[in-house]
């Protein structure tokens, strides 16, 4: 059974007028909200074999402070505020070794793909009324990564931030 942990990045500055969107970086209450999820990550042996993450300033200090070692860390460019569609075509893209992965992304593309792909589970109607920052879905799928289409997955845990202690 493969895994997916679709992350969204934590909270970004809007302090500094004329920054890029691409270079904001993140705010305070990110930075603790990452070190919440990267404690919760620790706590549940999340451990995924490959992390895809956008080139975005804040995506890739969210995923620093989250503090994984993945076997595998790929920044992408198309996965900058890339639709569901356009990241769900990037995901069928790997390879058949590999059993985990994880995505940290952008919305709505990240919240648009959990959902998209959720064919069940109990915490579905809480991510479709909100997907905050710094919030982590993990799906469930049977068969290959390039078979992943909407509707062929289940929903087993849906964390936010602010649920945790910390």
């Amino acid at each position: 059974m493969g895994r997916l942990y679709l992350l969204r990045h934590a909270k970004s500055s809007w302090d500094e007028p004329g920054v890029a969107d691409r270079e904001r970086p993140l705010a305070p209450r990110g930075r603790k909200a990452s070190k919440r999820i990267a404690a919760h990550l620790r706590d549940e042996g999340i451990a995924p074999d490959l992390i895809l993450c956008s080139p975005a300033k804040r995506t890739r200090q969210t995923l620093k402070r989250i503090e994984l070692d993945a076997a595998d860390v790929r920044f992408a460019d198309e996965l900058y505020a890339a639709s569901a569609g356009e990241l769900l075509s990037v995901l069928n893209g790997i390879g058949d070794d590999v059993g985990s992965a994880m995505l940290i992304g952008h919305n709505p593309g990240i919240q648009d793909l959990a959902l998209q792909l959720a064919g069940s589970g109990a915490e579905v109607g809480t991510m479709r009324a909100k997907f905050p920052t710094a919030a982590l879905a993990t799906l469930a799928f049977d068969g290959r990564w390039r078979e992943l289409a909407p509707g062929g997955a289940e929903l087993i845990a849906f964390v936010k931030p602010k649920q945790l202690a910390g």
